[in-house]
């Protein structure tokens, strides 16, 4: 998206930048922080929440920037206006603080995340959101309800499910047909816990948890959730295919059969180990010979299937590109197209005993799987979005997939409340 260095830098040339708020100040927020204040010219972070404000502060200070901890929202427009980067610990303060031109949600926690999600929305505030997990749950809901109101939502540039998407609209405009959206994954094994990867986080001065989502399946299965509900494709099976192949994705295009990806409308697949990683991939048709016979020509072979791929993401890096694309062109990066197209399942990572409360995403209990969202609802199966809280009613074995009926959900929760108006606008039976 090269048009928006240009509309940045006529922000900075007239001297009104977008003002962002973040909320969240780990890993990811940290990254962002740094990004938009030392790289991004025409942007400004105005604000950050964070519930232990030391970690907004310090967000700050590694940008090299300081900060203020404010109490109220009056102080927190005071700040904005004044120009004084403000951290404060109700991010619903900041989510409906005059001065903000866009939120950004790092948090990557469901319940949380839609609440500030929805306040933004009655505040009018545009929202990046980079937590998958929220989006992969109740995302046409929150799109739905984005649209009617005339109010940007859009998932974030720079993450996989972003690059992915910018890709499959690349390929689609030159156009070919996308069947196949994927993922390259360097690991996978669905029971790894935050004990097993407590080592690298601190390596890399990270959360544990979040790291364990990575390994053990759960957060491929919501980002690859986000592109096919995006783009209105399924998963070749539950799970997805995900095979171990240690060549080039280009190598791919012989592992697929056409016609199965064609009566699916296109599938989301990840690979473990394939290069160019950490990237994406997309494989596409084309129905004119003509342009078949170019394609050959410019080394993308005989077809049908032809190999796309972009070699990295960034994740943080494209964050502003994001914000400036839903705020200066009304364009989202990645947003919910429909009703959901793929679920993400909770499935048990070890034997589970009746009475058993299930903890986090990227914890102890639970691990997530790919499916089609008809089939989860059609089998009552619990999405893993919902599942931390939720008590066992029965006893439940390793792999099996959890459905609603075992388990008594908490009560509420916003999240039930949107996926519940979510769930009512699909046919019955």
């Amino acid at each position: 998206m090269i048009i928006t260095d240009s509309a940045l830098a006529k922000r900075q040339r007239e001297g009104r930048p977008i003002r962002v708020g973040m909320v969240g100040a780990g890993f990811q927020g940290r990254g962002l922080a740094n990004q938009i204040i030392n790289s991004t010219p025409g942007m400004e972070l105005v604000a950050i929440a964070n519930r232990t404000e030391a970690k907004g502060l310090r967000a700050y200070e590694e940008a090299g920037t300081a900060a203020k901890v404010v109490d109220s929202r009056a102080e927190l427009e005071r700040s904005i206006r004044e120009g004084t980067p403000a951290v404060v610990a109700d991010a619903l303060e900041l989510v409906a603080a005059d001065g903000i031109d866009c939120v950004v949600d790092v948090t990557g926690a469901v319940e949380f995340g839609a609440q500030i999600t929805l306040a933004a929305l009655e505040a009018g505030t545009p929202v990046v959101t980079m937590n998958a997990e929220l989006d992969a749950t109740v995302g046409p809901e929150i799109a739905r309800r984005f649209a009617a109101a005339g109010v940007m939502f859009t998932g974030a540039d720079g993450d996989q499910p972003g690059v992915t998407v910018n890709l499959l609209r690349f390929v689609r405009g030159i156009g070919l047909t996308p069947l196949v959206a994927g993922n390259i994954k360097g690991l996978q094994d669905p029971y790894r816990t935050p004990t097993t990867q407590q080592a690298f986080a601190e390596r890399w001065g990270q959360d544990p948890w979040m790291v364990t989502s990575f390994a053990d399946g759960t957060k491929i299965s919501f980002e690859q959730a986000i592109v096919a509900n995006a783009w209105g494709m399924t998963v070749p099976k539950r799970g997805m295919n995900g095979w171990d192949h240690r060549g080039h994705v280009d190598e791919l295009i012989s592992r697929y059969d056409v016609e199965e990806l064609k009566a699916k409308g296109g599938v989301v697949d990840y690979v473990v180990g394939s290069q160019p990683g950490p990237g994406v991939y997309v494989l596409a048709t084309h129905d004119d010979p003509k342009q078949q016979h170019y394609l050959n020509l410019y080394k993308l072979g005989e077809g049908p299937l032809y190999s796309f791929y972009t070699p990295y993401h960034l994740c943080h890096f494209e964050v502003p590109t994001t914000v400036v694309r839903a705020v200066d062109f009304g364009d989202a990066a990645l947003v919910a197209a429909g009703d959901l197209k793929v679920e993400v399942l909770t499935t048990a990572k070890t034997d589970l005993a009746a009475g058993t409360t299930i903890d986090g995403l990227g914890g102890y209990h639970v691990y997530g799987q790919a499916e089609d969202a008809t089939t989860a609802r059609e089998q009552r199966l619990l999405p893993l979005g919902l599942a931390p809280g939720c008590r066992l009613l029965v006893d439940v074995p390793k792999d099996a997939v959890i459905t609603y009926d075992m388990v008594d959900v908490p009560s509420g929760r916003l999240v039930d409340e949107l996926r519940a108006a979510q769930d009512a606008r699909l046919p019955v039976g």
